[in-house]
């Protein structure tokens, strides 16, 4: 009876659930708007463990998601995921936060396009079909008119997640559906997870790291004259 920790911590969804076999079991999570994984993440994985009334040790595997999204979000997310993994000597699952997030909405047609917003007009995307397989790789692109044409020429495409509101204006083909309010959340990887835990599909502790897909770039603060 596998019970798994889910951890998502790419966008401003401070998400954390307890799965038993790939079920919900404990739920909390929190998107007001700003980053508060720092703040809130310890006090919810407590909170879903009492709430399912379980110890910690009782704990198969802790899965987190990896990326892309937010460099902080994501380095809180894991450095929490594998502080847990050390000190309860249990094995770490990771989760793509574009499947994670498409598999969100169920479509009958077309395909799915997940979007995590990367500041300006870029957005990390991929492209999953209407039976969850990823029919394009993860990309960091810039989204203007022309921007996934190919699919919408040939029917519906569903667009969610922060990164597809602000294409709205930009992407205006009858084909086109955009989903609101859909944010990567520990709800959806608990199938996921499970998935992977029956596989043994897990991921070395030690060297472990988050795909964030473009590299860091801290900007300095412009001096006042």
């Amino acid at each position: 009876m596998a019970i798994i920790l889910n951890i998502e911590t790419a966008t401003k969804n401070c998400s954390v659930s307890l799965a038993k076999e790939g079920k919900i079991i404990a739920i909390k999570e929190l998107n007001d708007g700003n980053y508060s994984h720092a703040e809130k993440l310890h006090p919810f994985i407590n909170e879903v463990v009492e709430e399912a009334q379980i110890s910690k040790s009782e704990i198969d595997a802790i899965a987190v998601s990896k990326g892309p999204g937010s460099y902080t979000g994501l380095r809180i997310g894991v450095s929490a995921a594998k502080g847990l993994c050390f000190s309860l000597d249990k094995p770490l699952i990771s989760i793509e936060t574009l499947r994670s997030l498409a598999s969100s909405i169920t479509v009958k047609d077309g395909v799915i396009v997940p979007m995590l917003d990367a500041r300006r007009m870029e957005v990390y995307s991929s492209v999953y079909d209407a039976e969850g397989n990823q029919a394009r790789e993860i990309k960091a692109e810039i989204i203007d008119k022309n921007s996934f044409s190919e699919y919408l020429e040939k029917g519906n495409v569903y667009f969610l997640g922060d990164g597809a509101a602000k294409c709205k204006e930009v992407i205006q083909h009858k084909n086109a559906n955009f989903i609101d309010d859909k944010f990567p959340s520990a709800k959806e990887m608990a199938a996921l997870s499970f998935h992977k835990y029956k596989k043994d599909d897990i991921e070395d502790v030690a060297y472990f790291e988050p795909f964030y897909l473009k590299d860091f770039v801290v900007t300095s603060e412009k001096k006042k004259v």
